[in-house]
């Protein structure tokens, strides 16, 4: 297998990053009526309105973060001096290969770059394997900010001193 590559989406990646999206949290949505699809496919605002990353193997994009600077319309739960990621992703047939860890390491990475003392990120309750890799990592449960985007979604927090 070869080496992951890490590095900003093109235009040409919104398409593809916009599926792969939608097919990683599928299973976390209530269906092909959610309107929070259309978000998750929306890869070209993102990229527009926040930094868009993706990790390709073999010329194919299998994962992509959002990490959501100071002043990005994606930021939920940040406070200042704090980063913030949103919409990790990694393509159903890549999972379990390393490719969400590579990403979270980037947005560790980008935010220290960036002056960052601490990152946060949200996350539902049922996205247990995220949570394991974010552990894993050094985050740890932050459940004051724990919240809800609309009812019956609720949220929990994360949050990593860098």
């Amino acid at each position: 297998m070869s080496d992951l590559v890490l590095r900003r989406a093109t235009d040409a990646d919104h398409e593809p990053v916009g599926a792969l999206t939608v097919a990683a949290y599928t299973e976390f949505t209530d269906g092909p009526e959610d309107g929070y699809l259309d978000r998750l496919r929306d890869a070209a605002r993102r990229d527009r309105e926040a930094e868009l990353w993706v990790a390709e193997r073999d010329g194919q994009v299998v994962g992509t973060v959002t990490i959501a600077p100071e002043g990005s319309p994606w930021r939920e739960i940040a406070r200042p001096g704090e980063g913030e990621f949103r919409m990790l992703a990694v393509s159903p047939a890549a999972r379990r290969q390393g490719v969400g860890e590579a990403l979270s390491q980037l947005v560790l990475d980008r935010s220290r770059e960036g002056g960052c003392r601490a990152i946060v990120l949200s996350s539902l309750h049922e996205m247990h394997a995220a949570h394991r890799v974010y552990e894993r990592l050094g985050f740890r449960r932050i459940p004051e900010r724990d919240w809800s985007p609309k009812p019956g979604v609720d949220l929990i927090a994360f949050r990593m001193e860098l």
